[in-house]
């Protein structure tokens, strides 16, 4: 299992911890063996479902429990995820927030069902390689999030979750179409001012989406509309986002004067001070367990090849992304279509 660094610190490389292995023995046996908990090594079961996913089932689950009971499992796992001990921890929300963690993953006992994950593919066109990254997220701590490149949007992708958007979900979407202008830094200290900037360009979208939909009718009501050829509308969409996204590059300085607006809430705040460009956006927040889940304003910015922020507008808070630089190997999807489709069933399984 790859586990993010110890919260803020979302430079720091991932952590590895090992949950089964497999003794390969002579005439096609196999033993397998659960490493999970702090007994060592004991007896497991690996069962292969279908093509690209398989489940671990541990047979001796009490090599997992410890003396001291729950609680002391609870401050083993507290120290090893998060570095720290709930002494350190004085804020009652972020407790109860790792409490409802710990007994959800706990209660598992690495008996778990795995599914093959795509990394995304690349096209020249891209903003930036996309790729796994780290991100900050408050009381959460820091989460995996998958950015790929899709024509006028990029998504971030949960690949970890949590008690409020579990993993699969889509937790930011940038609007490749709408670079933002940000005020000099002096102006962006200012939070209504940001706010009103973003709220603009929010309605600016909304007009544009009602204008497409009116548009998209009255072609599906001409006689016309049955001639043109199936997926122009498509084409030309990823046409004006790569041109977009080039003439906010070229309008754009090499880089710009960057710093939080006073009150937005930031865990690492040893976030760089330039960037290169901004975008429009949305973030997915909800309730505890996926209630009401609803997208809300916000503004994505580049920092550089590796590193990249999201301003949370509603909740006056910002996440740092960095780049994971582990090298997984035969990660590459086969096809756009089986990334697309792994994307879709991920989404699925979390909802």
């Amino acid at each position: 299992m790859y586990l993010p660094p110890h919260d803020p610190h979302v430079d720091d490389p991932m952590r590895f911890k090992p949950l089964f292995r497999i003794h390969l023995m002579e005439r096609k046996c196999a033993t397998v063996e659960c490493m999970y908990g702090h007994k060592g090594p004991h007896n497991g079961h690996i069962q292969i479902v279908k093509k690209d996913e398989f489940s671990t089932k541990c047979n001796q689950t009490d090599h997992h429990r410890m003396s001291g009971g729950r609680q002391e499992e609870f401050r083993t796992w507290l120290r090893e995820e998060w570095g720290r001990t709930l002494e350190d921890i004085f804020h009652e929300h972020m407790q109860e927030l790792i409490l409802m963690k710990f007994i959800y993953t706990s209660q598992y006992d690495n008996c778990l069902t795995y599914r093959r994950i795509y990394l995304p593919p690349s096209s020249p066109d891209d903003l930036i390689k996309p790729g796994l990254f780290k991100g900050t997220y408050g009381s959460h701590g820091l989460e995996i999030v998958m950015l790929s490149f899709h024509g006028r949007k990029a998504k971030g992708t949960k690949i970890t979750g949590d008690p409020n958007i579990p993993a699969g979900q889509q937790t930011v979407e940038i609007d490749l179409a709408h670079p933002l202008q940000l005020p000099d830094v002096e102006s962006l200290r200012d939070f209504s001012e940001l706010s009103r900037i973003v709220l603009e360009v929010q309605e600016q979208v909304r007009r544009e989406e009602q204008e497409q939909e009116q548009r998209q009718e009255e072609e599906d009501g001409s006689p016309q509309a049955a001639s043109q050829p199936q997926g122009g509308e498509g084409a030309k969409g990823d046409e004006t986002a790569a041109g977009a996204e080039g003439m906010a590059q070229d309008k754009a300085p090499a880089s710009q004067p960057f710093v939080l607006p006073m009150g937005v809430i930031s865990r690492n705040e040893d976030y760089p001070r330039t960037c290169r460009v901004c975008f429009y956006g949305t973030g997915l927040i909800a309730g505890h367990g996926f209630t009401s889940p609803e997208r809300t304003p916000g503004v994505f910015v580049l920092f550089d090849n590796d590193r990249f922020g999201f301003i949370w507008l509603e909740l006056k808070s910002f996440s740092l992304y960095s780049r994971i630089k582990v090298s997984f190997q035969n990660a590459e999807a086969p096809s756009r279509e089986a990334f697309d489709e792994m994307l879709k069933n991920i989404q699925l399984l979390a909802t």
